[in-house]
């Protein structure tokens, strides 16, 4: 159990996927102007992260590696059936989202179907066949990331928020002050992963 807490929060906070690797920017960027269209975004991105990475993970060790049901090796086609796991995932949030919140959906536009080449979400799936994890690793993964995206969103978005009444020069002004503010937020993040020693010999 402590071993699925620790990837839940490794995931989250130390290898955030938005800010310590810089995955799902264009959204990301994009979508933080306002702190209730990000945190929608944010929700979505934690439900799609949750399902997609348990869902291929099943896929890949059941039907693509070489002891799968099919007893062949078939790894070569992880890219093209994880996006189209993925665009199920969306398109089942995108009617959900619809129905239950109209003002949400018209809000976030584009943004939503475009989780689908969401490379967080990709990027998550693929981290979660490199690092091996079983199931129950998986899915603490795919939950963690989808925090940690929707927790970086939700706080840009509100730092971009105060920033309107701050006074701020006309060049930084708009994404220029989001790239700025989003360079710093990974710095912050990356602290959280400690200070190795060994540099200062």
């Amino acid at each position: 159990m402590g071993d699925i807490l620790n990837i839940f929060i490794k995931s989250a906070f130390i290898e955030n996927l938005a800010l310590s690797y810089f995955l799902g920017m264009c959204s990301f960027l994009a979508v933080s102007k306002s702190v209730k269209t990000a945190l929608g975004l944010g929700i979505a991105v934690i439900f799609v992260n949750g399902l997609t990475i348990p869902l291929n993970w099943l896929i890949d060790y059941w039907l693509l590696g070489e002891n799968g049901l099919l007893g062949m090796d078939l790894t070569f086609l992880r890219f093209i059936i994880f996006i189209s796991t993925i665009a199920a995932l969306v398109q089942l949030v995108e009617m959900v989202v619809e129905k239950v919140s109209p003002s949400l959906y018209n809000s976030l536009g584009i943004f939503l179907p475009l989780i689908t080449v969401n490379c967080a979400i990709l990027g998550a799936s693929l981290f979660m066949i490199t690092k091996e994890y079983n199931f129950a690793q998986a899915v603490s993964f795919g939950l963690g990331g989808g925090f940690g995206w929707a927790l970086a969103i939700v706080a840009i978005a509100g730092i971009r928020e105060k920033m309107a009444y701050s006074h701020v020069p006309p060049a930084l002004r708009g994404l220029g002050m989001a790239f700025f503010l989003t360079g710093l937020m990974g710095m912050a993040f990356m602290g959280l992963m400690g200070i190795d020693p060994a540099a200062f010999k």
